[in-house]
């Protein structure tokens, strides 16, 4: 499965709400049941998503396809993720054996496993064993689920929760054996919406969010040098959202904090008097080898901002 990538303010807004007060942790499963080799890593509040109308309506507008079957193979499974998850995560791995990316999903939650199972039971539905683990198929939609604990949950395409299940019972490597990526981690994963990049991912999200200022030279020059990246949005006055570009040097930072700035005022120069003040209230700059990118406006200017080609242009 190859993975069509949609970021910075589109993914990050996941999980709008207009009140944050959890962050979404990841338990030690969860975190061993993710691949060593992630491209992204989403994690998100489902709790505060699920308490905001403007964030159902958003995510519709925003979701990946590939995410989007994920999260409606549960709900068709009836297994209640709207009711018993509190936290939802979803990793693009790669994987030595297969062309491609693949998704693998994590809820975590009070879930009601006994019922899950014996409706399974029930309906006759046989599972794949994997060791001690058991991989139930969901419908007819090729989506399949297996249960770590009474609170976690893997699920996704039958391969990639394999691949899950032997990253959490050490056959392959997994997440916390990626050091560079568990210390980024650690930046972030006190935010309600928080996602990592490796440097992979973040040279595809750097050209689709640069746009036309990715043809220059100097992105040729500076692509190869990004180590990763991070980001953060939260909701609890207006909207904030940060974004941590990790180069391999300070120079490298600087430039690409010039071709960021290049990127803003060609836009202006095409802009609405809307795109032009959601631009002008984004702060770029450049500090010990890692490009930063701040924005923040009140809810009702990003809810405007939303319906504009600025955003359409970023979420293609």
């Amino acid at each position: 499965m190859r993975i069509q990538y949609r970021h910075l303010l589109p993914i990050a807004v996941l999980a709008l709400s207009a009140t944050f007060s959890q962050a979404a942790e990841l338990s030690s499963d969860g975190k061993a049941a993710i691949p060593r080799d992630v491209q992204q890593l989403i994690v998100v509040d489902y709790r505060a998503m699920q308490n905001s109308t403007a964030a159902m309506d958003l995510k519709e507008r925003v979701l990946p396809p590939e995410l989007k079957r994920l999260e409606t193979a549960l709900k068709n499974a009836k297994l209640n993720v709207d009711k018993d998850a509190d936290v939802l995560a979803f990793a693009a791995f790669r994987d030595s054996g297969a062309e491609g990316t693949k998704i693998v999903g994590i809820a975590q939650g009070q879930f009601q496993t006994q019922a899950i199972l014996a409706g399974f039971a029930k309906s006759k539905t046989k599972p794949l064993v994997v060791r001690n683990n058991n991989i139930y198929p969901m419908g007819s939609a090729g989506m399949s689920v297996a249960f770590l604990n009474q609170t976690t949950m893997v699920f996704g395409d039958r391969s990639a929760v394999k691949s899950a299940l032997d990253a959490r019972d050490g056959i392959i490597p997994n997440f916390l054996s990626n050091g560079e990526m568990v210390n980024e981690m650690k930046a972030v994963d006190q935010r309600a919406i928080w996602s990592l990049l490796d440097a992979k991912g973040t040279q595809t999200m750097m050209k689709s969010v640069l746009g036309d200022a990715a043809q220059l030279t100097d992105y040729d020059t500076v692509r190869n040098r990004m180590k990763s990246s991070r980001y953060t949005m939260d909701f609890d006055n207006g909207v904030k959202f940060d974004l941590a570009v990790v180069m391999s040097d300070t120079l490298t930072a600087a430039t690409c904090a010039t071709l960021m700035k290049g990127m803003v005022i060609m836009k202006k120069t095409s802009g609405s008097p809307l795109e032009k003040t959601a631009l002008d209230r984004t702060t770029i700059d450049s500090n010990s080898g890692t490009l930063t990118v701040d924005y923040s406006s009140s809810d009702s200017e990003f809810a405007s901002l939303l319906t504009s080609s600025l955003f359409q242009s970023v979420v293609k």
